[in-house]
């Protein structure tokens, strides 16, 4: 599924279930330097990252970080800081990825 097609599906998900557009959310493409990809999508009131990794959607819960976010769940470990973010997914080694 392309990036924008996965983004409308999110928008109109949010829409549906009675969330409102104006709440603050965020959608980020990440570039992985092991050539994958995903999209996270992170929302006010939620403590979640979602993502759109390997066709699937996975929740992330927000754990503990002594700086920047980290978020686990599903056999995934996503770090984000303010220089860029690394993903560690499955049994595959842990990746640097950056915002596209």
């Amino acid at each position: 599924m392309k990036p924008g097609v996965i983004l409308g599906v999110a928008l109109f998900a949010a829409l549906a279930t009675g969330a409102s557009p104006a709440l603050a959310q965020t959608f980020r493409t990440y570039v992985c330097a092991d050539g994958s990809q995903f999209i996270a999508g992170f929302f006010q009131y939620d403590k979640h990252a979602h993502l759109q990794i390997d066709g699937k959607a996975v929740a992330l819960k927000k754990r503990l970080a002594l700086s920047g976010s980290r978020y686990s769940g599903g056999g995934i470990v996503l770090n984000i800081t303010r220089t860029g973010a690394t993903i560690k997914h499955g049994k595959r080694p842990v990746s640097a990825c950056s915002v596209r």
